[in-house]
């Protein structure tokens, strides 16, 4: 059994095997081709734990066999929720060798995105962290299973009674669950893998009101790690600090950890990017490169001016997930001591680089160009029509590692492909004449949280569900550190209700905490477009000079002694 989902045509399928894009290799070949040479290279470190790929690749097979003991069964699918701990990576790859498909959710990520995952891809197991509210206590867990039956196995990083010991079935020693009495001791013989088959879902950042998922296959991803390490001149002296969301498609490929595992180099976890976190960890570790969001740059910065010695083995910072100003790019070398690399990439598929020879204007105001020859772009106008370049327009694109159609969303893949299967990703962006892009925003209805995406119509929704907000509207509102942060106005009956008991009504929702409303407006109406429609430009323009105003200094006033 494999997982369904929509094909690239044959002759672009032919075209990307000629040109050796594609491989036919899966992606178990990340680890398993350093195992002649270079086993005993450090390749992963987890606070004071290291492994060597030796190790990596060892407790990655063991956990594969006691999964396969279990009974899953290759084309079958997982739920994965885990922090930045090494068994991330561990389950990573032991899914793909059993091959089982995994959502990898983030672990900011709460009980109503982990039931729009499960329902979607009705998953045979769970392997999450009791380090997350939701699993200190088996309540959702069990809620969970009994909402979504195929949901028959929980692996637990941490103490749990309601599942089975990851730690156990990663050491290979006996685990029990329900009428399991698994033991791992024979060697078991690995499924085959057909690398044109689906790896994993990314998650996407989309603006509608459910959780999209993008399967992304062996070939295509592959190929997108490996042009990626080979852009960023990775190799086995590379010693990478992951410090987003090990899930994220900016630390897990672009280049991200699998870039570095596939050079042969070292990963290093942070459990979040702050810099009192990452900076004793640069040092300690000598760190080489790393990557941020523009908000995590600008604490960096500050940390910096006390004391810049922790960063002195740190030679590039990446920055992405977000638009990057021209002045806080230009602080970054001088202050920070390290040279930039702006990336914009998705988690649909096309990803772009400055280069390391490119120019001091193209680093400090652009965000790269596509890592493909044959990665395809349009910049297109409100009718389809291209634009001239250094014309702002919508950016469609299509390639080698670009996916084709969201898992199981027939009517919205009509939207979101045109017929030629160009994906329109609601980026606005300028092409220059040497073919490097500047985003200058987007045309979706979602706003960018310092590099954490939020869809507008999932938390509309949401709000509407409250029997006093009669209307609701979310848009983006300018923020000096987050780059954008989120305004919900709200029509409502109740003209006492209190932003309080709205937040209070998001979190038993269960959504993540980055998407609350960073501010709740209560207006008489909502401005409408002659067509009838929400005017969101007209919100989003009043919130923008809101802020502005209150940005102002105030006059002093006098004060009569």
């Amino acid at each position: 059994m494999s997982i369904a989902f929509t094909p690239w045509p044959s002759d672009l399928a032919d075209l990307y095997r000629r040109k050796g894009y594609w491989t036919d290799v899966p992606m178990t070949d990340i680890l398993t081709r350093h195992l002649d040479e270079r086993a005993d290279h450090l390749a992963l470190i987890c606070g004071e734990r290291r492994w060597t790929y030796r190790q990596l690749e060892r407790d990655a097979e063991r956990l594969a066999a006691s999964l396969l003991r279990l009974g899953v069964k290759p084309g079958e699918t997982a739920l994965v929720h885990l922090p930045n701990v090494a068994e991330f990576y561990i389950v990573f790859f032991a899914l793909m060798k059993v091959g089982v498909v995994p959502v990898n959710a983030l672990f900011s990520h709460n009980r109503h995105e982990l039931t729009a995952y499960a329902e979607q891809i009705r998953p045979i197991l769970a392997i999450v962290s009791s380090r997350h509210s939701l699993f200190a206590e088996g309540e959702f867990a069990q809620a969970l299973s009994q909402q979504v039956p195929s949901l028959r196995h929980w692996l637990v990083e941490g103490e749990a009674e309601f599942g089975c010991s990851l730690a156990a079935a990663i050491s290979g020693t006996q685990v029990e669950q329900g009428s399991h009495n698994v033991q791992a001791a024979e060697a078991l013989t690995w499924p085959e893998l057909t690398a044109s088959e689906v790896a994993f879902f990314q998650l996407s950042g989309g603006s509608t009101g459910t959780p999209k998922l993008i399967p992304r296959t062996h070939n295509d991803y592959y190929y997108s790690v490996r042009a990626s390490a080979d852009i960023c001149q990775l190799d086995s002296d590379t010693v990478f600090l992951c410090a987003l969301p090990a899930p994220h498609n900016f630390t897990l490929s672009s280049p991200g950890a699998l870039g570095v595992f596939y050079a042969g180099g070292a990963v290093v976890l942070a459990a979040e990017p702050s810099p009192m976190t990452c900076f004793p960890l640069i040092k300690r570790h000598q760190v080489t490169m790393t990557s941020l969001v523009p908000p995590a740059v600008t604490l960096w910065l500050q940390a910096a001016a006390d004391d810049r010695s922790a960063l002195d083995s740190l030679q590039w910072l990446q920055v992405g997930g977000a638009r990057l100003g021209e002045s806080l790019a230009r602080r970054i070398e001088p202050e920070l001591g390290c040279r930039l690399q702006q990336v914009f990439g998705m988690a649909e598929g096309l990803v772009n680089y400055t280069r390391f020879d490119d120019s001091e204007w193209h680093v400090l105001n652009t965000q790269g160009r596509p890592i493909s020859d044959d990665d395809e772009v349009r910049i297109v106008d409100e009718d389809g029509q291209d634009v001239p370049r250094g014309t702002p327009g919508a950016l469609l694109t299509r390639g080698p590692y670009t996916f084709r159609g969201y898992y199981n969303s027939p009517e919205h893949n009509r939207v979101a492909f045109d017929q030629d299967g160009f994906y329109r990703s609601g980026d606005v962006v300028v092409m220059t004449e040497d073919g490097y892009l500047i985003v200058v925003g987007r045309d979706k209805d979602q706003i960018n949280r310092g590099g954490e995406k939020v869809a507008a119509e999932e938390i509309e929704n949401q709000l509407l569900a409250l029997p006093e907000i009669t209307q609701a509207a979310l848009v983006a509102m300018p923020d000096a550190v987050m780059g954008e942060k989120s305004c919900a106005f709200i029509v409502t009956s109740n003209p006492k209700l209190k932003t309080l008991s709205i937040r209070k009504h998001l979190r038993t929702c269960g959504i993540a905490d980055y998407k609350l409303p960073d501010r709740i407006e209560k207006v008489d109406a909502l401005p409408m477009t002659h067509v009838g429609k929400i005017d969101k430009k007209a919100l989003r323009q009043l919130i923008a000079n809101q802020v502005q105003a209150q940005s102002q200094p105030q006059p002093e006033k006098d004060v009569l002694s």
